[in-house]
């Protein structure tokens, strides 16, 4: 029987709490350019933006083509670098999921990303089995908060927007799962809850967590 529903997870702050190691590896890539940057910089302009986005900010300038796939490059060897040690899912995920798939649940990963990225975490957790959906950055035109990441995911699964159950941690990422048409759950790894957009629910962790809460969500 068709499942009535899907869902989709963020992966930096969602599958896994990477915020602090971005946040060292963006240090570390700025100082070579004699920027130092405040943790409240990195909250307002780091956490949930796009690579571009961010880059631009900091440098005060565009910065494309060769030059963003260099730099990109480098700041995301870096914390891979970093991470790559450390890796672990936030607690009560794996079991959750684990429960949503017992229930016939499809599920998907979209993240603003570089694959590369994505591909650390798969290759450290027991996740890419058990999703019908991959996206990263690679993947999409238009970054977080446009939908189009989760307009393509929904696609891919097989499912209206509309009857997805997205989880995000950041004011774009809710954004765009809300303009998307999904319903959004907060995760509150990274901002307070009266720091997103409104949200379906929030949740700290996926402790406690099960498929039966999720399908309550589109019973409402």
């Amino acid at each position: 029987m068709e499942t009535p529903f899907a869902v989709i997870f963020d992966m930096d702050g969602v599958i896994c709490h990477t915020n602090p190691h971005h946040s060292l590896a963006w240090k570390a890539f700025l100082k070579k350019y004699d920027i130092e940057a405040t943790e409240e910089e990195f909250i307002a302009h780091m956490y949930g933006k796009s690579n571009s986005y961010i880059l631009k900010y900091f440098l005060k300038r565009e910065v494309t083509g060769d030059e963003f796939n260099l730099m990109e490059f480098e700041k995301e060897a870096l914390f891979r670098q970093l991470y790559e040690p450390e890796v672990v899912a936030i607690e009560g995920l794996l079991d959750f999921i684990d429960d949503l798939k017992a229930n016939g649940i499809k599920t998907g990963i979209a993240t603003s990303a570089p694959v590369e990225n994505l591909e650390m975490i798969l290759n450290k957790l027991p996740l890419a089995d058990k999703m019908q959906s991959l996206l990263s950055s690679a993947d999409v035109t238009h970054h977080k908060p446009h939908p189009e990441v989760y307009i393509k995911s929904a696609a891919n699964l097989g499912i209206l927007p509309e009857n997805c159950l997205v989880f995000e941690d950041s004011h774009s990422g809710v954004t765009a799962g809300k303009a998307a048409g999904a319903k959004v759950i907060g995760v509150l790894t990274t901002y307070k809850k009266e720091e997103l957009p409104v949200c379906t629910h929030y949740i700290a962790d996926y402790r406690g967590l099960t498929y039966q809460h999720i399908k309550s969500f589109f019973e409402l």
